[in-house]
């Protein structure tokens, strides 16, 4: 696994650096890889992997939570439209508490590149463990999501893909109002576990301690 070290903060930032260090190396199809859900106490964790073809730029891409909903909206939709392959895959909120939170993430990561219409020769990933995908050449990247503009695309594309999800759920199991904070540990998401208890949709593995702690009151 390779590692490469980044600055977090570089004004300004070359979104496509990396990308075109791996041109240079003779990588032709360089995807990226980032996940969005790690933290909600509901809900499954869903990764993004995405190709740019080395002509495409798309302006505006961004570490998906520093955007608007809106603005991360509109450039989904483009990065559908213009992206050489890309790919959205989910670990159930079941398997997060089978496995853990991060070998799910990295579960819905593989799911993702293998999802791929295009096999990727050279794959970057947010953060700084190799998720063990089936591509032989992986690099990860720290803060990869406001540092490479794949991994960007790759953010977004889990970020809207995962809001969507809970949205959708929300239907299903209003009380818990998931519309508003998609599954992640508010002071409201806590007030209605107290009043309706888990759901089917629930991480039972995140609910542990403060299901202990509220017995203790």
């Amino acid at each position: 696994m390779a590692q490469a070290a980044a600055k977090k903060k570089r004004e300004p930032v070359d979104l496509y650096r990396f990308e075109e260090e791996a041109y240079r190396d003779g990588f032709q199809l360089v995807c990226g890889v980032d996940e969005a859900g790690r933290g909600p106490l509901a809900g499954p964790v869903c990764a993004g992997a995405v190709i740019l073809a080395r002509e495409v730029r798309i302006e505006g891409l961004n570490d998906s939570k520093k955007l608007t909903q809106k603005k991360r909206e509109a450039l989904y939709e483009e990065i559908v439209a213009r992206a050489a392959s890309w790919s959205v895959a989910y670990a159930t909120n079941e398997e997060i508490d089978r496995y853990n939170i991060l070998q799910a993430t990295f579960l819905a990561m593989r799911r993702a590149v293998e999802g791929l219409r295009i096999p990727p020769d050279l794959v970057l990933v947010d953060g700084n463990r190799d998720p063990g995908l089936s591509c032989e050449h992986t690099v990860t990247i720290v803060h990869g999501d406001a540092l490479s503009a794949s991994i960007a695309a790759a953010s977004i594309l889990a970020k809207v893909s995962r809001d969507r999800v809970m949205e959708k759920l929300a239907g299903e199991y209003p009380q818990y109002e998931l519309e508003i904070h998609k599954g992640y540990p508010t002071k409201k998401h806590y007030e209605r576990l107290r009043e309706f208890g888990v759901s089917p949709i629930h991480r039972h593995s995140f609910l542990k301690k403060f299901f202990q702690d509220a017995r203790a009151k």
